[in-house]
């Protein structure tokens, strides 16, 4: 058993099944199972976040870019809390907004990696702007910026891992800011890390153990929230519970509830124990969500894979032009995985190409500082909004043109170079069709010359 450290045979819905018949359901057939842990148990104890290619049978058709992007769907909370003259419920309003966002994040399909260069634009929702941008591919790092009449949203992602045998740990490693722009306030997020468990064998199911603080880097009053492990049989899975704290560390209002349900809050006294005569009340409830959909998504997560969050002349950059995420979406594995190996191949040629030319990734929309911010799991150079994005959006929506453009037709395009004759050979003078049967490990290549 000693390869298999990590390993929970756990029902997290809580139901009376057999815990060998759970340990026996999972993605993978249990000839699957056995070649990838051949694969992948060499592994354990590394960050794999670029150490292993995977197949698309254990992707969703979204990348990481558009998972930023959800955290947006209930963003009426941030202007809640922009309107709200308490700043204690301001401060419980913020950080209800951040666990809102859990519900999606259980889904145990892996989105995409974007590719160097890669953007996700989103408009058409309660009035908000949202621009993600890929600045950086070893190690993986995602920025944003989102803004509408109340709030603006700020944040580096760059995402650590550490593969456990049959669990891998998540450690956001990035830095969130939200600046509301009635009072002016700053607020600074810090999540817990986030646990994928049953990767090969069970049931695989996501569980996000440990603290949420977010502060008030403006008055000092700071949300301390603490998301209840998984216990045997579910047992106080998706409980969230904590205190807004006054600058002077004095409760102000408890908040409890459950992530995958619903928020609620009432006032308190000094000892953390609800004030006489006040009542818990419920500040958010999650939004009904469809039933079996493949993938798990709510409502909000097809809206963000749809065309219709887009902006007019969209970035030929962006995320739904992919051609191996569309190739999932519409259900052609095959096709899907053929173009995720073309993408990441023309990726390490452009790459071999700005080496060669002694060139360093520069990214459009987004600026290197020259900050490095310390998070609980290393620190992160830390990027900033340009502007330039606003410029553009501006010039495009003043234009009286039409634009009739099929955004479907566009062809994705991140790259820095043009395509040049080199390159075409370097990418094209082979094709790869990768054979993923029976099984991820044992892969049949099969070459054609140009």
């Amino acid at each position: 058993m000693l390869g298999y450290e990590g390993l929970e045979v756990i029902n997290p819905e809580g139901g009376t099944d057999d815990a060998e018949e759970e340990a026996l359901r999972g993605r993978w057939k249990q000839e699957d199972r056995d070649s990838y842990w051949k694969m992948m148990h060499k592994y354990i104890g590394s960050d794999v976040t670029s150490l292993v290619t995977l197949p698309v049978i254990i992707f969703e058709p979204m990348t990481m870019l558009q998972k930023m992007a959800e955290l947006m769907e209930y963003c009426e909370l941030l202007e809640k809390a922009d309107q709200c003259e308490d700043p204690y419920m301001r401060m419980a309003y913020a950080s209800t907004w951040a666990v809102s966002v859990y519900f999606a994040y259980q889904r145990t399909w892996k989105p995409f990696n974007p590719i160097l260069g890669e953007t996700y634009e989103m408009v058409n929702h309660q009035g908000i702007t949202f621009l993600a941008e890929q600045v950086s591919h070893h190690p993986p790092m995602g920025v944003a910026h989102c803004e509408n009449e109340h709030f603006t949203y700020d944040i580096t992602s760059k995402v650590k891992t550490k593969f456990l045998g049959n669990s891998v740990e998540i450690y956001p490693v990035g830095r969130t800011r939200v600046t509301l722009k009635k009072s002016g306030v700053v607020l600074d997020l810090v999540p817990p890390l986030t646990k994928v468990n049953n990767l090969i064998f069970g049931r695989t199911w996501i569980d996000s153990p440990g603290e949420m603080v977010m502060t008030n880097l403006t008055t000092g009053d700071k949300v301390v929230l603490y998301f209840q492990p998984c216990g045997w049989f579910g047992a106080g899975r998706y409980e969230v519970d904590g205190y807004v704290y006054s600058a002077e560390e004095e409760p102000k209002i408890m908040i409890s509830g459950k992530w995958n349900t619903s928020m609620s809050c009432q006032p308190c006294d000094q000892e953390g124990e609800p004030l006489p005569g006040t009542e818990l009340k419920e500040i958010w409830r999650i939004a009904p969500a469809p039933q079996n959909d493949k993938y798990q998504y709510t409502h909000f997560a097809h809206k963000i894979n749809s065309f219709d969050t887009a902006p007019k002349k969209l970035l030929a950059s962006d995320s739904r032009l992919r051609p191996d995420r569309y190739a999932l979406e519409k259900g052609d594995m095959s096709k899907s995985g053929a173009e995720k190996s073309r993408l990441e191949e023309q990726q390490r040629a452009e790459k071999r190409t700005r080496e060669a030319k002694g060139e360093q990734f520069t990214p459009r929309w987004f600026n290197l500082t020259d900050v490095v911010a310390p998070t609980p799991w290393g620190e992160l150079d830390v990027y900033e909004y340009n502007g330039k994005y606003t410029e553009h959006r501006a010039a495009i929506d003043s234009s009286s043109a039409a634009d009739e453009t099929d955004v479907t037709s566009i062809e994705f395009n991140p790259w820095q170079y043009s395509v040049s004759c080199t390159d075409c050979c370097a990418i094209s003078s082979f094709h790869a069709f990768v054979v993923l049967w029976p099984s991820p490990p044992r892969v049949k290549l099969q070459f054609f010359r140009k």
